[in-house]
């Protein structure tokens, strides 16, 4: 992870010090973290574990979808 998000930010032109001294900034400017930390709700909670159980169903269109949302 920390390999990947230090690629990124030499693609930016950054070090990843000025990274943090920006994220701190806008910590500052926020009054808090500059994004939203949350967790799923109880429907997401539900779905993420039957995708870890191999449930669900998968697509090969997004028409397929909506034709087996709507049967």
């Amino acid at each position: 992870m920390k390999d990947a998000g230090e690629e990124i930010l030499k693609l930016l032109g950054i070090t990843p010090s000025q990274a943090i001294n920006a994220l701190y900034e806008q910590i500052v400017m926020c009054n808090g973290l500059p994004f939203e930390l949350k967790l799923p709700n109880k429907l997401s909670r539900d779905a993420i574990k039957e995708l870890g159980k191999g449930g669900g169903k998968s697509f090969l269109s997004f028409k397929s979808m909506i034709d087996d949302v709507d049967a």
